[in-house]
């Protein structure tokens, strides 16, 4: 998620094409802050929300039962423009690296309908034993739907 201009290292705003699958995600009145816009913590809950909806649609996370579980191990955002309730957002959603035991995701934010994103981040699952908390290989159920998502681009 680098730039390419000289030495400019700074993330730029990606479109819809790095991202495999999208979803829409509203606003609500509780997640603007006293600035009148989408307070930076909430983004992290959207990229949660993101990614585990997949999850559980997939039927591939029972919250409460799973022997193996995805544990965040590492999350980043970069702010482009500002959002606000009542904007109607969507999420992108892609797999950037798919390990033995960890997942890396690209989020992207987007106001409805949007060719770029507002924000973007990465979220990384490591899969661990619920028992245990130790490092487990992704089950291949999972990681054949992680697969659908990954994009090389990156």
């Amino acid at each position: 998620m680098t730039g390419s201009a000289g030495n400019d290292t700074r993330p730029r705003p990606l479109p819809r094409a790095a991202f495999a699958l999208f979803r829409a995600m509203p606003t609500r009145w509780m997640d603007n802050d006293v600035y009148g816009h989408v307070n930076n913590v909430v983004y992290y809950s959207y990229f949660d929300t993101a990614v585990n909806a997949f999850l559980v649609e997939n039927g591939l996370l029972d919250i409460a039962g799973s022997d193996i579980v995805g544990l965040v191990a590492e999350t980043g955002c970069s702010y482009f423009e500002s959002v606000a309730f009542p904007d109607a957002l969507e999420t992108g959603l892609a797999v950037t690296r798919l390990g033995r035991s960890s997942v890396t995701y690209r989020i992207g934010i987007f106001r409805e309908g949007a060719p770029r994103t507002a924000a973007q981040g990465h979220f990384v699952h490591v899969y661990v034993t619920r028992e245990t908390g130790r490092p487990a290989a992704i089950p291949d159920p999972v990681r054949s739907a992680l697969a659908t998502l990954l994009i090389t681009d990156s």
